[in-house]
């Protein structure tokens, strides 16, 4: 198998200062890619601001005999994210790759959960996103090619105590990702998400003994290959950490289906719950038309 390259390819790092996004903006830089390492440099919490971290990662590409540029917009705003990308644009004239990696944690239960922190998070992580992808899709749209990695969570996923609000920011990633995979597939652009466990600045003191193990480092191949030209996969979510890498999937189950003109009854729906839930058979559909087609077919039956 020939080595992955991205001689002549820009990618846009948001959150790149340290942690993964770090390690993700040195393996594409080694391997020929252009960088703009963007980070804000603030805490974990989102306050604060440096330009030292995305500086020191520049000047460590360079050292290495790589290109890269730092940004120190914000995520969270509009004119942020197109000023990132306008920076890879205006010194490259184009941009290849995005991966959504920035992050804060604002971490209570629920009860206690301010309207304040909730804001914040979804501002970061998902509107983040969104400011930042969407002058990138209209540009890799214009070029016909792209490759966008989003940044989920197994809180969001499955869901993790006293994460409300980064566990809804981190499925909202994921819906957004499935949107741009099915807009993008035809302009030969693909969207796909990780969701990762790794020792970060953000995460070291929630992993206790795990935490040597889950070095960002094994986390960085995958994302890799997500961004290569050679990479086909499109639509999909991976777990991914300490060395292991897994596929995650929503699945339909077959389920139960009334008889034709039956007036259904929550009484039905309770003697018919097994049926319901048994994931037996499941289908992953590829959009909401899959699961429409899926629905039609099992009426006619």
């Amino acid at each position: 198998m020939s080595d992955i390259r991205f001689d002549g390819r820009v990618a846009l790092i948001t959150g790149a200062g340290g942690g993964l996004g770090k390690t993700y903006a040195l393996e594409l830089a080694r391997r020929g890619a252009r960088i703009v390492v963007n980070d804000l440099g603030g805490k974990p919490d989102g306050t604060g601001a440096s330009h030292s971290m995305a500086d020191q990662v520049v000047a460590e590409i360079e050292k290495a005999g790589g290109q890269a540029i730092a940004n120190h917009d914000s995520v969270a705003t509009p004119e942020g994210g197109e000023a990132m990308v306008k920076a890879a644009i205006d010194k490259w004239g184009q941009i290849d790759i995005v991966i959504n990696n920035a992050g804060i944690l604002r971490d209570k239960t629920f009860a206690k959960l301010t309207p304040e922190d909730l804001g914040l998070v979804l501002d970061v992580h998902l509107k983040g996103a969104f400011y930042v992808s969407q002058p990138a899709f209209r540009a890799m749209k214009d070029k016909g090619y792209g490759r966008f990695v989003f940044t989920s969570s197994g809180a969001g996923i499955f869901g993790n105590f006293g994460q409300t609000n980064y566990g809804a920011a981190k499925m909202g990633l994921v819906g957004l990702m499935h949107v741009l995979a099915v807009e993008g597939q035809k302009y030969n652009i693909r969207s796909n998400a990780i969701a990762p466990t790794a020792r970060t600045r953000m995460t070291e003191d929630l992993l206790g003994p795990l935490a040597p193990l889950l070095e960002p480092e094994t986390v960085t191949p995958l994302v890799v290959y997500l961004c290569s030209e050679g990479c086909e996969v499109n639509h999909e979510i991976f777990s991914v950490g300490g060395g292991r890498y897994a596929r995650v999937f929503l699945g339909l189950a077959p389920g139960w289906i009334a008889d034709r003109g039956a007036k259904v009854a929550a009484e039905d729906i309770a003697s018919h719950l097994g049926q319901i839930r048994d994931p037996n058979g499941y289908v992953i559909p590829e959009n909401i038309g899959d699961e429409l087609r899926i629905l039609a077919k099992a009426l006619k039956a």
